[in-house]
């Protein structure tokens, strides 16, 4: 069974850079057609797809949030990473990592069930 855990610091403060990284498991994040993968959820808020990196290296991000977001990968620890920079209060949300096998990169409208695999979330809040 494949695992995903996210780490990282719970706590950032406004305008600096939120860093994240995803830890896989039982599974190569070069592995062929799979997609790994960056969610947030904010209280009172709908899942939103951050970006992913493809198992051959591809990016892809939200348009909105292109400007400060960047996912890289380290394979020879099998992680993935996540971060946004120049964070406000509004980025504050339960981050997950997820991983989905396909043709193509899965984005917005996947609930957090309809990927193959996800972690357990992570608290980040954005305060002073």
């Amino acid at each position: 069974q494949v695992q995903l855990q996210e780490s990282g610091p719970g706590l950032v403060k406004p305008s600096q850079t939120l860093s994240l990284t995803c830890s896989v498991s039982d599974a190569s994040i070069t592995t062929n057609n799979y997609y790994w993968i960056w969610v947030r959820q904010a209280p009172g808020k709908s899942l939103q797809w951050l970006g992913a990196i493809a198992y051959s290296g591809s990016t892809y991000y939200r348009p909105t949030l292109k400007s400060r977001i960047s996912i890289s990968r380290d394979t020879s620890k099998n992680q993935f990473s996540l971060q946004l920079t120049s964070v406000t209060p509004e980025d504050s949300a339960v981050y997950y990592c997820a991983a989905k096998e396909g043709s193509h990169v899965p984005t917005y409208g996947l609930a957090l069930e309809e990927y193959d695999y996800w972690g357990q979330g992570t608290q980040v809040t954005v305060s002073s």
